[in-house]
C-alpha cells in the first residue's frame, strides 16, 4: 500500500488510487500519518477533527471513524504484518488511542525526504548534475499544497509547516545548484514566480538579483533589490537582510568576490 499526502491525501491499493470524501475520516487518516507508527491518543485526535468545540458524544463519533477507516484500508497482510482480530489492517488500538503501522508501505513524504537528502549530499560534494536530478524528482512528488484545509489541529497544523518548510529548503537548494552549474538564465522565470509567492523569502530575492546580474540584466537585478527593500519596509517595517544588501552592493559596484560567493 501507498500513502500519498503530498497534495490532496490518496491511498494506492494494487494500482488502485483511492480518496475519503468524508473530511472528518481524512484528517483522522492525515493525523496518523503525520504521526506513523506511534501511538496517538484519543484526546488528541478529537482535538484535531474538532478543534475546540467536540460535540457531547465524541469519543463515541471517533470510534466510528476509525472503523470507517479501518474499512477504507482493508485488512492488509504484507510481509511482516501480524494482526489478528479487531486490529487487522494497519490501525492499532493502543489503550489511550490508535496507531497507523505502515511497516512495508510506501509513503510519498519519505520519499521526498530520501531525495532532499541525496541531493543535498550531491550539491556539498560538488556532484551538481545527481543534486539537481535528485531535488527536481522530489519536487515533483508534490501534486499542490500539502494537507490543503484539514491543518485545524496542531499536529495537523505543525506536519504541514513542516513540510512547507522543507518543499521551500529544497528549492533553495535546487535553485542554487543550477546557480552553481551557470545555468542563471534557466532558472529567471523560475526565480520570478518564486519570488512573487514568497516574497518575503529574501534567499529567492538575492537568487534572482544573481542571476539575472549574471544575464546581463544589471539594471533589472537592481530593480527587484529596491521593490524587495520597499515591501520589507512597507509589511515589516525592516531593512533587507546583510546577504540581501551585500548583493545589491555587489551589483552596484561589481564586486567579483561577493558575487562567486553568492550561492
Amino acid at each position: 500500500m501507498r500513502y500519498e499526502l503530498l497534495g490532496p491525501i490518496q491511498v494506492i491499493r494494487r494500482d488502485d488510487v483511492h480518496f475519503i470524501s468524508a473530511r472528518k475520516v481524512e484528517i483522522l487518516l492525515a493525523t496518523l500519518l503525520a504521526k506513523r507508527d506511534q501511538a496517538v491518543h484519543r484526546d488528541q485526535l478529537i482535538i484535531e477533527i474538532w478543534g475546540d468545540e467536540p460535540p457531547r458524544r465524541a469519543s463515541a463519533a471517533l470510534h466510528v471513524y476509525v472503523s470507517q477507516l479501518r474499512k477504507f484500508l482493508g485488512p492488509e497482510h504484507d510481509v511482516g504484518r501480524q494482526s489478528s482480530g479487531k486490529d487487522m489492517g494497519p490501525i492499532i488500538t493502543r489503550p489511550l488511542g490508535y496507531m497507523l503501522r505502515t511497516l512495508n508501505d510506501e509513503i510519498d513524504v519519505s520519499d521526498f525526504e530520501q531525495l532532499v537528502s541525496e541531493g543535498r549530499a550531491g550539491s556539498l560534494r560538488g556532484d551538481l548534475e545527481v543534486a539537481v536530478d535528485r531535488l527536481e524528482r522530489a519536487l515533483a512528488l508534490w501534486r499542490s499544497t500539502s494537507l490543503l484545509d484539514l491543518r485545524a489541529g496542531p499536529i495537523l497544523d505543525s506536519y504541514a509547516t513542516w513540510l512547507e518548510e522543507s518543499r521551500i529548503e529544497c528549492l533553495e537548494t535546487l535553485i542554487a545548484a543550477y546557480l552553481n552549474m551557470n545555468k542563471h538564465r534557466e532558472v529567471v522565470g523560475r526565480l520570478y514566480v518564486l519570488a512573487g509567492e514568497y516574497p518575503m523569502r529574501e534567499n529567492f530575492l538575492r537568487y534572482l538579483m544573481l542571476a539575472l546580474f549574471r544575464s546581463d540584466r544589471r539594471a533589472d537585478a537592481l530593480s527587484v533589490y529596491r521593490e524587495g527593500r520597499e515591501r520589507l519596509k512597507n509589511e515589516l517595517g525592516l531593512e533587507p537582510c546583510r546577504s540581501l544588501q551585500e548583493m545589491n552592493y555587489a551589483i552596484l559596484t561589481g564586486e567579483e568576490s561577493l558575487l562567486d560567493m553568492a550561492c
